[in-house]
């Protein structure tokens, strides 16, 4: 965005958004929009948004957008001092561990995840004395201290090429369940599941009938979509074509067209033809999507959200550059080694 007035800000909110977002509200955040583009260029910052981000944020204040791992990667490529992460704070963590030397702020007191939450580090280390010898395959939806206890992060769209990489019989792929059970199942693996690993455990474990291990960690968002709503869907659209996250249960990934990470969604829709088209992701995906492809037509199934990018919202966008708030933060030994964790995928992906 070039002209970063209020009025040029309104005009261009106005043509991608003005088919779901009341004019009211377009007008209001165009405002803060304004305040926070001119701010960011004052404090020399970049601000990155997920998918996930509500419209008016994702079309409005961003320099860069996409996936967790890509906007980390980008950002770490500018000259700017401030990185501003529109997204949860793992992704905002994985920003700090790829740019030390830079002030990494995320725009909520919390922003947590339901999925990120399910492993801790110490819940790795005692897999590991369970299993030990045994590679750990960690998503990169984790926190830093998770990252750095595993071998080597993966992301939703390349998990089945770091798992194919390591060419062992047995790996630990943490911590989504259902994306474990979609890898396992394209790589042919069989899974499963251990129960809670006691602190104390220690020594191989006996149990030969399995190729992977995973983790009973999932995303709140996902979880809740099923066959039942693409059957529902297929009955009143037959020509529909539906999409799927990896993050979603085998069987509904099974009764998909197609499965992949959000940036290949949205590439999917953009590329294809297709009449209409059903995502299966966290429902603000699909906004953004309509608003950049105004030609496409999205069955509107959004009743799943993630509360936690909620949390995101322009005003206190606003409030992290002018305050330097809610800075995030990862000790340097936990840092370098979620690094090697994060930069061992980069070689292979």
């Amino acid at each position: 965005m070039t002209d970063i007035s209020v009025d040029s800000i309104l005009h261009d909110m106005k043509q991608k958004l003005s088919g779901f977002v009341p004019e009211f509200e377009i007008k209001y955040k165009a405002e803060l929009a304004y305040e926070i583009n001119m701010l960011k260029m004052e404090k020399n910052a970049v601000i990155l948004g997920h998918n996930y981000m509500e419209p008016a944020l994702f079309h409005s204040v961003p320099d860069i957008k996409g996936d967790s791992l890509e906007l980390a990667r980008a950002a770490a490529k500018t000259d700017k001092d401030i990185i501003v992460f529109c997204g949860v704070r793992f992704m905002a963590e994985t920003a700090k561990i790829l740019s030390p030397e830079k002030l990494v702020l995320v725009p909520a007191e919390r922003a947590g995840c339901s999925l990120a939450e399910s492993i801790t580090a110490e819940d790795v280390r005692n897999l590991k004395k369970q299993y030990p010898g045994v590679p750990v395959v960690t998503y990169i939806n984790t926190y830093a201290d998770v990252k750095a206890e595993t071998d080597i992060c993966c992301t939703s769209g390349n998990a089945v090429k770091i798992v194919e990489s390591l060419k062992e019989d047995t790996i630990i792929f943490l911590p989504d369940e259902y994306l474990a059970a979609n890898v396992a199942a394209e790589t042919g693996k069989h899974i499963i599941y251990p129960t809670k690993v006691p602190k104390s455990g220690n020594g191989k474990n006996t149990n030969l009938d399995y190729q992977m291990i995973g983790w009973h960690g999932k995303c709140e968002v996902h979880e809740k979509f099923t066959v039942e709503d693409i059957e529902a869907v297929r009955k009143q659209f037959p020509d529909v074509v539906v999409l799927s996250h990896p993050e979603c249960s085998p069987d509904v990934v099974a009764a998909s067209d197609f499965s992949g990470s959000t940036s290949r969604m949205i590439k999917y829709v953009k590329e294809t033809g297709a009449p209409r088209f059903l995502l299966l992701t966290e429902c603000s995906m699909g906004d953004n999507i309509v608003a950049e492809n105004p030609d496409k037509e999205l069955v509107r199934l959004c009743s799943h959200s993630c509360p936690h990018m909620k949390e995101i919202t322009l005003e206190d966008t606003l409030k992290a550059l002018q305050l330097n708030q809610y800075v995030v933060e990862v000790p340097e030994d936990i840092r370098i080694r979620a690094l090697a964790s994060v930069e061992r995928m980069l070689a292979v992906a």
